[in-house]
């Protein structure tokens, strides 16, 4: 009998881990070992060497991370050693065991200023302690290990975790009337639909008549569809029926210890054509997520 491959997941308590928890039993075909950050701290090294003596994966995914934008500006050092250092060291461990590892990244690593969408190759330029870490965590995974496949987002949410979607839903409830940015404008994120993406991935690098396989590199992915924070506000309440008013007002009006892009449209041209990856709309995707959350 063939043994099944095995597919590390760290950071799993996250948005995308726990999706990733939710459709694994529809890949009967790979063994899952889901690690949250008190099984599997990323910045204790040698705790990672023994998890790979002990599990011996095919694939990691690499969930875990510091995600506490505004936190990172006072937390640099922790950010920098869990979303740059400790990618790094795993993406090493990875090469060494002939296992090959998948990075989630993020919009953050642009300054925001572009006027059409951000190609993987465009240049890069952080405006915050947190998009400088997940820059520092790509280029140790690609120098430490250059078959590494990074997958950079934007806006994720989910039924999961602390998000901007289950933030609307509660104030949307709670409240007659809220204030939403509306010139930060980008591509939400539906966590679900990135966990398939790359489940996909990996089931393709599988399938011998596949053409398109493992090709390592940064991607770029988001649902379709470019909005602001407030177009999604209002797409919410339309959805849920709110009678709750929303204001439109500009960032400066919302200040916040860390800067955010002003513009993280992702061009998400090459995840498709490269990988064959097909793009949900985010309305879709929204649609989808607030049924499961009813």
């Amino acid at each position: 009998m063939e043994m099944k491959q095995k597919i590390l997941v760290t950071g799993s308590n996250g948005q995308l881990g726990k999706e990733l928890q939710q459709i694994a039993s529809s890949f009967p075909y790979f063994d899952f070992i889901f690690l949250s950050r008190a099984d599997l701290p990323i910045h204790d090294f040698e705790k990672i060497k023994n998890i790979f003596k002990t599990h011996h994966p095919q694939y990691v995914i690499n969930c875990a991370a510091y995600t506490a934008v505004d936190k990172a500006e006072t937390e640099k050092e922790l950010a920098s050693k869990i979303n740059g250092k400790a990618v790094g060291v795993l993406a090493s461990i990875c090469k060494e065991q002939y296992c090959k590892f998948i990075h989630i990244s993020t919009d953050y690593v642009f300054d925001g200023t572009a006027i059409v969408p951000y190609k993987e190759d465009s240049p890069t330029n952080p405006q915050s302690v947190y998009g400088a870490s997940k820059l520092e965590g790509e280029k140790q995974a690609l120098q430490c290990n250059p078959d590494s496949l990074i997958i950079r987002t934007s806006w994720v949410y989910s039924e999961f975790g602390k998000n901007f979607v289950k933030t609307m839903l509660k104030l949307l409830s709670e409240k007659e009337e809220i204030s939403v940015v509306n010139d930060q404008v980008g591509s939400p994120t539906y966590a679900k639909d990135l966990a398939e993406a790359i489940l996909q991935i990996i089931v393709s690098e599988n399938l011998p008549a596949d053409r398109h396989g493992w090709q390592p590199g940064i991607y770029n992915y988001s649902n379709e569809g470019i909005i602001s924070w407030y177009d999604f506000a209002v797409a919410i309440k339309e959805m849920i029926g709110s009678q709750c008013r929303i204001n439109q007002i500009p960032t400066s009006q919302y200040p916040t210890p860390a800067k955010r892009p002003a513009y993280s449209v992702l061009d998400k041209s090459k995840i498709q054509k490269a990988i064959g990856i097909e793009l949900k709309d985010w309305k879709e995707s929204l649609a989808t997520c607030l049924d499961s959350l009813k």
